[in-house]
């Protein structure tokens, strides 16, 4: 999509008319950014519509018709419109003043980006998917609040939303930083799952936020961003001087000039492409450290291991060594299910059948 728009002329007219329109920079770096993600939207729609719609119905994943479905991705159209135009012109405000150093300010650019993404994600972009309401009163709610409040995790409520009208997948998060956390599962997991699943399940999303994986994991994708960045550096100055002209790209101006915006995606994403076993790790590792928490909080292994089970709906169990270290971001579910097992062997080997 990047090249695509790197070799055609929409692009570049776009900046041309923004600085014949717009006195401001940042005013013309922000509509350069809404129309690219316009643009990556509707080139990339016709493998969404596979993706997403076509093979989730294939599977028996999906609840949606086409209607609904598509009316969901125009409200993520709307998100990513503003959202990019609010990256790009922070972004670029900062490369133009940045000089040789825009590699480093980029990283913080973009980590700050997506820790404030983490941030109001939960309050103010997820509630326009789904509907979250309080988890009636009872057993379960009763059992999710004491692990939260028992581990530190600052709630005083459990929600569950409707991705029942999407989707047949269980799911659950501990999400948000900052004072925004909140428990919430879907309505497929507590009307699919027994109360020992659902301990099971909520007790590993604790862990998660218990031990501070969302912090642990910005910091680490800061250091990929960061060799990222540095590598775009050295790249785009060698593409810029050879192809530069041919993409009616302005050589003075370097990664300044907002138009070779696609030259940084198509390098930096490349660079993302051949890192993923690396951040794949990343997760993997984390959700191996919160299987291990939950068991020790919930204590529920036979729990534990029933709700992965669900997971082989649309996740293969146990796929091959090599496989799962480049594409996989959890634990091979067979794997997953023996540990479960190993605990019980190891925990509670005296305990009542």
């Amino acid at each position: 999509m990047a090249l695509l728009l790197l070799a055609t002329r929409p692009s570049t007219a776009l900046r041309d008319w923004a600085e014949r329109r717009l006195k401001w920079a940042p005013l013309r770096d922000a509509a350069y950014g809404a129309a690219y993600s316009a643009a990556g939207w509707l080139l990339t729609l016709p493998l969404a519509v596979y993706q997403g719609f076509v093979r989730e119905h294939a599977y028996g994943m999906a609840t949606q018709s086409l209607g609904a479905w598509f009316g969901e991705q125009l409200m993520g159209l709307g998100v990513a419109v503003v959202a990019g135009a609010l990256l790009v012109a922070a972004l670029y405000a900062v490369l133009r003043r940045a000089g040789a150093q825009w590699w480093l300010w980029g990283t913080g650019v973009t980590m700050a980006f997506v820790t404030l993404t983490i941030v109001i994600a939960p309050v103010w972009i997820e509630p326009l998917f789904n509907t979250y309401r309080p988890v009636p009163d009872g057993p379960v709610k009763t059992a999710v609040l004491a692990m939260a409040r028992a581990n530190g995790v600052p709630v005083d409520n459990v929600y569950v939303f409707d991705a029942s009208r999407q989707t047949t997948r269980v799911s659950a998060n501990v999400s948000g930083l900052f004072g925004t956390a909140a428990i919430r599962l879907n309505d497929n997991l507590l009307e699919r799952s027994s109360e020992a699943e659902i301990r099971a399940v909520m007790a590993h999303e604790i862990g998660h936020y218990a031990m501070n994986h969302i912090p642990k994991t910005l910091i680490m994708l800061t250091g990929v961003a960061m060799v990222g960045f540095l590598l775009s550096q050295w790249a785009m100055r060698r593409l810029l001087q050879r192809y530069g002209a041919r993409w009616r790209l302005r050589p003075e101006l370097g990664v300044a000039d907002v138009a070779s915006l696609p030259l940084l995606a198509a390098v930096f994403s490349t660079y993302l492409l051949l890192a993923t076993p690396v951040l794949n790790t990343i997760t993997r590792t984390q959700e191996t450290e919160a299987d291990l928490f939950g068991l020790n909080l919930a204590r529920e292994p036979h729990g534990e291991a029933e709700a992965l089970l669900k997971l082989t709906e649309y996740r293969k169990p146990e796929p091959a060594g090599l496989e799962e270290f480049i594409f996989f971001t959890h634990p091979a579910t067979r794997t997953r299910i023996h540990h479960a097992m190993r605990w019980r062997e190891q925990m509670l080997s005296g305990a009542p059948p």
